[in-house]
């Protein structure tokens, strides 16, 4: 914490307190809008693509039965079903170091607060809003330690903050409101891994409760209600009760960095994003194994190196449930093996019969570099040990939607496209064209129309 800053007005310092001017205080420049604005179109992609599922449609069916007639009244309740909708395809983005997917949470809350009747907020105020509460998530991802990772779904537990932080800047808060804000956004982080025991919905529930309960923060914070200060560093706080190794010192650390948003990896396959580097090498694997006209019966074994938090996560020899398989490493690299494409149908029926076999031979190991190298870069590596005795093998210090390896943006333009057209929508060139112009003063926010 700056040593010089003042405290919040009536507060005493804090970290929250030093995050709220470090954000504030960080240049927005045009790139930056632009960038944001890809990151909004990717999460609103991801909202409309993931009404066509089963909990999407189940969402649905509640927001209907619960809430109809009053869709356009509670910004945190449409918060809360754009936040869980965006969450389900596993298509959406992830902050590496933090291992937050910040824009479930975020671009909800931002856009359920600009959208609301009598919101006057143009583009650039909303994509500023946007960058603010990335760096706000992101920032306390990075300091909830590797510990916390094991029990705790990051973007639930961080989400919070980020949520907060951009109703801050949307409703036009002082510091000691925002401080309030993050507090009461803390107190309410939640959100455990016991769900992936038997495929629950739990997940989805996770980023719609990060992105309302956030955002109610603020609100509240607007018309007075306190919250603590010391809500992560405090004897009590999230800190101390949730991440036995954490990192304080990262909340404010490196403050001249770039926008942790233009940090932030874009998802080019839907499955959990620890498969995505094993999924890369084994992509390379199977061209060249088509070039050699090898198949895969003459596949011996396959091993997958990775980082130890993709194994505890995603260990799943014969995954059962299309769920399931995207968070299998077994089944993903399986499939990028055997198929040219790992798209919604590498992960159905179908395609976990075809892959099983060639799933149970995918062994896993949690190894060097890219176990020291995690959560600073997710890499992996594959090799097949063929019959005739060559072993071929693909490595990957990290995978395609990296920051070092971005998706450009006509590729991220078709992502969105073709999760709208999964959503629902079956002309979304307009929809695709006002997100990105949002970038420009005087913009204002498509229509969305999610039920």
């Amino acid at each position: 914490m700056s040593k010089t800053a003042k405290p919040a007005e009536n507060l005493p310092d804090s970290l929250t307190a030093g995050l709220t001017r470090l954000v504030r205080q960080k240049p927005v420049g045009p790139r930056d809008l632009d960038m944001a604005a890809l990151f909004v179109l990717d999460a609103v992609a991801n909202i409309l693509g993931g009404r066509n599922s089963e909990p999407g449609r189940t969402l649905l069916a509640w927001w209907n039965e619960a809430l109809s007639g009053n869709s356009g009244a509670d910004a945190g309740r449409w918060a809360f079903l754009m936040g869980a909708l965006c969450h389900i395809l596993e298509t959406d983005d992830l902050h590496r170091t933090s291992v937050v997917h910040p824009g479930c949470v975020v671009v909800p809350a931002a856009w359920a607060l600009t959208a609301r009747p009598g919101a006057a907020a143009e583009g650039p105020a909303f994509l500023t809003a946007v960058l603010h509460g990335f760096e706000a998530a992101t920032r306390v991802g990075m300091a909830v330690g590797a510990a916390h990772y094991k029990i705790w779904h990051n973007t639930a537990t961080c989400g919070p903050f980020g949520s907060a932080m951009a109703g801050a800047h949307l409703l036009g808060l002082s510091e000691a409101q925002t401080v309030h804000a993050l507090g009461n956004a803390g107190s309410q982080s939640s959100g455990l891994w016991q769900f992936l025991e038997t495929g629950a919905m739990t997940k989805h529930l996770h980023a719609g409760h990060a992105a309302e309960v956030g955002l109610r923060a603020a609100e509240l914070a607007k018309v007075g209600f306190t919250g603590p200060p010391k809500i992560l560093e405090g004897e009590k706080g999230f800190f101390r009760a949730a991440c036995p190794d954490a990192k304080p010192g990262a909340v404010l650390a490196d403050a001249g960095a770039p926008w942790q948003l233009t940090l932030t990896s874009i998802k080019p396959w839907p499955s959990c994003r620890h498969t995505h580097p094993a999924i890369d090498a084994a992509g390379g694997l199977r061209a060249r194994l088509k070039a050699a006209g090898a198949a895969a019966e003459d596949i011996v074994k396959v091993e997958a190196d990775v980082y130890q938090a993709a194994i505890d996560v995603c260990d799943r020899p014969s995954p059962d449930t299309d769920y399931d398989a995207k968070f299998s490493l077994q089944h993903a690299v399986a499939v990028a093996l055997l198929r040219d494409k790992v798209d919604f149908e590498a992960f159905g029926p179908e395609e976990r019969d075809h892959a099983r076999a060639l799933a149970a031979r995918v062994e896993l190991r949690a190894a060097q570099p890219y176990d020291g190298a995690y959560p600073i870069s997710w890499g992996s590596a594959v090799r097949v040990h063929l019959k005739s005795g060559e072993v071929l093998e693909e490595t990957r210090k990290s995978a395609k939607g990296d920051p070092e390896a971005p998706l450009e943006r006509d590729e991220m333009i078709e992502k969105a496209a073709m999760l709208m057209r999964h959503g629902g929508i079956a002309e979304p060139d307009r929809l695709i064209e006002d997100i990105l112009a949002l970038a420009q003063p005087g913009s204002a926010l498509p229509v969305l129309d999610i039920v």
